[in-house]
């Protein structure tokens, strides 16, 4: 038989503690309700008692829908020793399981309430005394409890043998600073875990020195029965463990331990959370950030071609997600035959060296290149294909602002000889087009008449994303199209109307 490890989400207490996060009523609500029923996590601890006004409604609209679906008993607050006062709190709000927050370490209880154990002892046992009278389980918080261990190991051990003998549920660990090394909380564990055997014990650890997850680790292999964790490792200063990495690391390294969380409902959850609070994943966090499941190397591209070379255990789908092939200037033809595959498109070898070409060179000037602009790239690129490129507008400076008419200075270079010209318009492209009317008036030639004007941009894509734009030309004999393709709309209408000028 596996050990089950509860998962305790404090998303909505400790994670809110981030800086500039609060959620909504009905935000909380929603939170609540796809930790316990999507992502299957044990308990939720929702908010801290007393905090304000806003938390007591929150409170009081998750109990009422955690009592109607059956979850009351895995909503948990965050309650103080304050002579009951956090319990009617509670019982107002229709909670029913506290986690009393309380000193462990001397040092804390030495200088901030300036009482001794035997004093602060004594008031744990009224408050928990009182919860239990009132129907209220109880959970107790160590605060501090890791520099505890580091500075007054005597003094832990006196307050758990108290609490030892106390009807409480649960012992909760918190490395509160995030100080431990993976070492330390295997030992201090281990040490409890073998003193006090039969007492539940919840480990939550903090991210400062970002070893949240290994911390998290090491406390399950010594023996812990709970964790906290928090989505998208959102908390106070560097964050509490992140609920993606820890499971993922669980499942995939501690055979001999099983979870409930379901893997599948992590990133949608993440992405939630991300939305809510207003924080933005980083691109590259482990599980759930953008980038995270995207080969970028053609070289990698290619190894998944060949037997999955460059594939390990965090398979995309667990987290229901995809695998993507990043397209840009370390692309190799492997990265771009695979957004091909998923496009249902198909290039002969000479056209697709052509197209990954184009693409490296969009790379390297930082524009973005996404699956959706490679039909698009693709068009451009055969479209050059079609004629001998005799005319060239060698550069240009466009300008526009405000009270001033838009205007275009042009150098065009026309079968080995260059020309300039300047002319003012009504937008930056009409100015360019006059001027450019003017170069070929020396020629003794006139332009096509430019009877449609047509932008698109990909699906999906953001400001900064590749355009098309498409020109449909008329002369006196015929109508034709051509295209341009850049991250620039104005530059996207000049690239077409260069092969125009090629054409006729």
């Amino acid at each position: 038989m596996k050990r089950k490890i509860e998962i305790m989400d404090t998303t909505l207490r400790d994670g809110e503690q981030t800086s500039g996060v609060s959620f909504s009523i009905s935000e909380k609500l929603t939170i609540t309700q796809l930790l316990l029923e999507e992502l299957l996590v044990d308990r939720v601890e929702i908010a801290s008692a007393r905090v304000s006004e806003g938390e007591f409604e929150a409170v009081k609209t998750i109990t009422s829908w955690a009592k109607e679906n059956g979850y009351l008993q895995a909503i948990e607050i965050l309650t103080f020793v304050d002579n009951g006062i956090s319990i009617d709190w509670m019982l107002k709000a229709g909670a029913k399981v506290q986690n009393l927050l309380t000193k462990g370490s001397l040092n804390h209880l030495t200088h901030q309430l300036k009482k001794t154990p035997e004093q602060h002892f004594a008031e744990i046992a009224d408050i928990i005394a009182l919860a239990s009278k009132k129907g209220i389980d109880t959970n107790v918080y160590l605060e501090d409890w890791s520099n505890g261990m580091k500075n007054s190991p005597e003094y832990v051990y006196q307050y758990l043998n108290f609490l030892s003998k106390q009807p409480i549920k649960r012992i909760l660990l918190p490395d509160t600073l995030g100080v431990l090394t993976p070492s330390e909380t295997f030992q201090y564990i281990a040490e409890l875990r073998h003193k006090y055997p039969d007492q539940h014990i919840d480990f939550h650890a903090h991210n400062d020195y970002d070893l949240g997850t290994a911390n998290v680790l090491e406390a399950v292999k010594a023996g812990v029965n709970g964790l906290h964790l928090t989505v998208n490792g959102m908390g106070e200063r560097a964050g509490n463990a992140p609920m993606a990495s820890v499971v993922a690391v669980m499942n995939d390294f501690l055979p001999d331990v099983t979870v409930s969380v379901k893997e599948s409902a992590i990133y949608k959850v993440s992405k939630l959370v991300e939305t809510f609070s207003g924080i933005r994943i980083p691109a590259n966090k482990p599980i759930v950030g953008e980038n995270v499941f995207t080969q970028t190397a053609g070289i990698h591209a290619d190894g998944d071609n060949k037997n999955n070379l460059y594939f390990n255990d965090l398979l995309p789908e667990r987290f229901g997600r995809k695998r993507k092939y990043a397209l840009g200037k370390t692309s190799g033809k492997a990265n771009i035959e695979k957004n091909l595959q998923e496009l249902g498109l198909k290039l002969n070898q000479e056209d697709l060296k052509k197209v990954t070409q184009r693409v490296i060179e969009l790379g390297d000037r930082k524009e973005t290149v996404t699956k959706e602009d490679l039909p698009y790239i693709i068009s451009d690129v055969l479209d050059s294909n079609l004629y001998e490129e005799k005319v060239k507008v060698e550069s240009y400076v466009l300008t526009h602002a405000k009270g001033l008419r838009p205007s275009a200075t042009i150098a065009v270079c026309i079968d080995g000889k260059t020309m300039e010209e300047h002319a003012q318009g009504d937008g930056q492209f009409d100015a360019f087009m006059k001027a450019l009317a003017k170069v070929y008036a020396k020629k003794n030639l006139r332009l096509p008449k430019l009877v449609d004007y047509t932008v698109r941009i990909a699906p999906g894509s953001s400001s900064d994303a590749l355009c098309e734009t498409i020109i449909t030309w008329e002369t006196g004999s015929r109508t034709f199209v051509t295209r341009g393709l850049d991250s620039d709309q104005t530059v996207c209408a000049i690239k077409a109307t260069q092969k125009m000028l090629n054409i006729i």
